[in-house]
């Protein structure tokens, strides 16, 4: 039945924007997922799922323990609308919700911090399994919760005297080198056929006005 949908609503689109829908959808994963603890600047939260977006990734983790996620229209430039943006913030320490569903959904969870045990960027093994990029905020990086529970600390190596990039920066450096590094892998880094159906329709919906009322009027003739 998804894919009859999915045949039925692509008629309502463009060529060329059902072509770069079928495209995009084939280079989605999740095997990477990134989590944003308690990021308050609006810029550069907006810029991560900008960079999200534009590398494949489609899970985002955003807690929100002290400061409310605001996305920047300007900056994330419709980034969101396709992306899977997962919220936690009903309880006192969101923390650890996120890092307990991600665990039991079968990822890693890898802090970007400097750290005792910490691994270069260049040297992370992504052959282990999917795992979970936690960036934290601005100044103070990543809470005492996420370093108790981290699997891996991961950093990337700097020889200047300023210690960190800021986030934006650092998750697009990290994103671009180990995208790059397990699509040209024998990594099984796609989504399965079922979940690209699902996907799809919903980008399909979100593309189409009155997609709901056309789905449902399709529904009735089967």
């Amino acid at each position: 039945m998804e894919k009859e949908v999915i045949r039925y609503l692509s008629q309502y689109l463009t060529k060329s924007r059902w072509s770069l829908l079928q495209k995009v959808i084939k280079n989605r994963t999740k095997f990477i997922t990134i989590v944003l603890e308690d990021i308050y600047q609006s810029q550069n939260a907006s810029a991560v799922l900008r960079t999200c977006d534009c590398y494949g990734i489609q899970n985002v983790h955003v807690i929100e323990n002290r400061n409310e996620f605001d996305v920047n229209p300007q900056v994330a430039l419709g980034a969101s609308k396709w992306l899977n943006i997962n919220h936690y913030n009903s309880n006192e320490n969101n923390t650890c919700e996120a890092l307990d569903k991600l665990k039991s959904d079968g990822y890693r969870i890898i802090a970007t911090s400097p750290h005792e045990n910490d691994v270069s960027l260049e040297d992370f093994d992504f052959g282990k399994g999917k795992f979970a990029l936690v960036f934290g905020t601005e100044r103070q990086g990543i809470s005492e919760e996420v370093k108790k529970n981290a699997d891996e600390f991961l950093k990337i190596p700097m020889f200047g005297f300023t210690e960190s990039f800021n986030i934006s920066v650092s998750a697009a450096i990290i994103l671009h080198h180990l995208t790059h590094k397990i699509r040209n892998s024998e990594t099984d880094w796609k989504l399965t056929e079922k979940e690209q159906d699902k996907l799809i329709i919903s980008w399909l919906k979100k593309s189409i006005k009155g997609s709901e009322t056309i789905v449902n009027n399709f529904m009735k003739t089967k």
